[in-house]
């Protein structure tokens, strides 16, 4: 049992990739769901559309999470459409890819990446704070760039995803007494926009799958299950862990049966 009926959830980065399938998943499920963009409202607005043409319930709230004041707005426009009701899910998925070396990571980049995947991201759980209700489920959406596999490219982004689980720990020791659980779900290499760089690369493609026990990549709903089962009653018992969703990766390379 996954479902969230009747409850209130916040998915950042909610209106592509694995943040929409998430969003679209916890809909489903029966939550109303705020649909969180940066700066693309028309993509934010067709998925709280489509959850709304399948009977569910979501609305779209925007904040620029580059910007120092982005927690600030993100919840100043939560608050009316909660009308007190508080927070049952947080999911923290917004973020940032970087395709840079060691050599090539500018300053200005690196602090880019670091306020979108993990300054904004931690004042946006402090806020949240005083709106979790007792029982509620905070979910970040992490990477196996920083749990399972090197990736030289990304080094900075890979820093600023490591700094982001940090933060799961130590927050469901200080809030489980209240009955939430916090978790980070680590995606492998998945099917959306984000990667696309790394898909059209073939041999990329080759090495990734041979190294993986699924012999493929993985697809955005498969890691929205991930979220539903620690946001929904059956992961109520799961807390300050992190859930590797990779298909196996680093099992590899794949043997004959």
């Amino acid at each position: 049992m996954t479902t969230t009926t009747g409850r209130t959830a916040l998915v950042t980065g909610g209106s592509r990739g694995i943040g929409r399938a998430v969003a679209e998943r916890l809909a489903a499920d029966g939550a109303l769901v705020a649909v969180h963009y940066g700066a693309n409202r028309e993509a934010a607005d067709e998925v709280v559309a489509g959850i709304e043409g399948k009977g569910g319930r979501a609305f779209a709230v925007g904040a620029d999470f580059a910007r120092p004041d982005a927690a600030d707005v993100l919840f100043d426009g939560l608050a009316p459409h909660l009308a007190g009701r508080g927070l049952d899910v947080l999911v923290n998925n917004a973020g940032i890819a970087s395709m840079s070396p060691v050599q090539a990571v500018t300053p200005e980049e690196f602090d880019r990446i670091f306020t979108v995947n993990v300054r904004t991201p931690f004042f946006v759980l402090q806020r949240a704070l005083p709106l979790l209700n007792d029982g509620a489920r905070v979910v970040t959406v992490g990477s196996t760039a920083s749990t399972r596999i090197a990736v030289s490219p990304q080094i900075a982004y890979t820093m600023s995803k490591a700094a982001a689980d940090a933060m799961t720990p130590s927050l469901a020791n200080q809030l489980g007494g209240r009955g939430i659980t916090v978790n980070t779900v680590a995606p492998g290499v998945v099917v959306t926009d984000m990667t696309a760089g790394h898909r059209a690369v073939p041999a990329a493609v080759a090495g990734l799958t041979a190294v993986t026990a699924l012999g493929r990549l993985g697809e955005a709903g498969e890691i929205a299950g991930a979220v539903a089962f620690l946001a929904g009653p059956d992961g109520a018992y799961v807390t300050g862990q992190t859930l590797n969703v990779c298909g196996g990766t680093w099992l590899g390379p794949i043997m004959p049966a």
